[in-house]
């Protein structure tokens, strides 16, 4: 291993990289890691000096409280890279914003912004040969805080590790999914930590969207917590419904997750003259619009899966197949969000970050 400095962060490489024994072809989702971690301490009172070391594993306490309390934010971002071999993340300042105020809302320390910004792109031109150009491809970067102090009495923690992983991925969702909407269970209550991208909120998810799949059903449609009346969120992503050629998606509250695919594509739908409206939208509307054939498509908008159309849904016993139009929105949008995401399309709202 090599040790170099860079202005800020400690840098071990790795001495040899493990990349050719990988077969990009053939990628499952968060499967496979890069060479290099980057990994920064909280300690008395404050985030101490961020290191780049090569990626594995890492020894910690087993009454760290992350493992008794649930301690931990994460996020979900990627890098592209054209065909002239330059690097652009997409809107990484809203990722940023929001780990933070997932942290906050986890009783975290809030993590600096040079550090985080410093440390993805250190690391990205590290590992830039793991960056394949090319539509569909990406490296997903997951950044993620846990609580780290070896104690098990209840209360937040006082130490804390900072790291980011990088995985190269291909397209999240290959095909059309089906989904149910819930009836039963719920992803996140008023009050809660739904917004925040807390680590349980998704382990939570798990146990219910196992029963859908064994019943053929891809993900779940979670609804209010209250009343199960409303639609709010499908699966680990933010959702769309088109009816007539109006887009309609649910507001952002203290349940649902602020996603950055969410809010690009609202402001696309805004620049091509498409109408979309932000309220709640009821389980009753989606069937009533479904049965008279006004119901044009339902998708899925995520960082994984950029955009996902859903072929169908169930509820209350009865499933609901839709056309799957060849001139769907959904297609739209993804070809014009990978279009700026990979620099081969006019970026006029300042989205794409280079990595220089």
């Amino acid at each position: 291993m090599s040790k170099t400095t860079s202005n800020s962060i400690h840098i071990t490489k790795a001495t040899q990289s493990k990349i050719d024994t990988v077969n990009f072809d053939d990628l499952q989702f968060g499967r496979v890691f890069t060479d290099h971690m980057f990994v920064c301490d909280f300690e008395d009172g404050q985030w101490q000096r961020p290191e780049i070391k090569p990626y594995g594993p890492m020894t910690i306490d087993p009454s760290a409280r992350v493992f008794h309390y649930g301690q931990a934010v994460f996020e979900g971002m990627k890098a592209y890279k054209d065909n002239d071999g330059r690097v652009f993340l997409f809107r990484p300042d809203e990722n940023f914003q929001r780990i933070n105020k997932s942290s906050a809302r986890m009783a975290i320390p809030e993590f600096p912004e040079s550090y985080f910004f410093e440390g993805l792109e250190t690391l990205l031109k590290l590992d830039s040969a793991w960056i394949k150009p090319g539509i569909g491809n990406s490296l997903y970067l997951r950044p993620f805080v846990i609580a780290t102090e070896p104690a098990i009495s209840a209360s937040p923690a006082v130490t804390y590790r900072f790291m980011i992983i990088c995985s190269p991925a291909k397209s999240y969702y290959s095909d059309a999914v089906k989904v149910i909407f819930a009836q039963k269970y719920s992803r996140s209550a008023d009050g809660g930590v739904g917004f925040a991208k807390a680590a349980g909120n998704y382990g939570a998810q798990f146990y219910p969207t196992t029963l859908a799949q064994k019943r053929g059903y891809q993900q779940i449609i979670w609804t209010d917590a209250n009343t199960h009346e409303y639609l709010e969120e499908a699966g680990t992503m933010n959702i769309f419904f088109r009816v007539g050629d109006k887009l309609i998606t649910a507001p952002n509250n203290d349940r649902i997750l602020d996603g950055v695919t969410r809010k690009s594509i609202i402001q696309l739908a805004s620049d091509m003259g498409i109408a979309c409206e932000v309220r709640r939208v009821s389980v009753q509307e989606i069937k009533d619009a479904a049965k008279n054939g006004e119901l044009k498509e339902i998708f899925g908008a995520g960082t994984a899966a950029v955009v996902s159309p859903i072929s169908a849904f169930e509820h209350d016993g009865q499933e609901y197949k839709m056309a799957m139009e060849d001139d769907s929105y959904a297609k739209i949008f993804k070809s014009r969000l990978l279009g700026i995401q990979h620099n081969e399309q006019d970026d006029t709202h300042g989205w794409r970050h280079e990595v220089v």
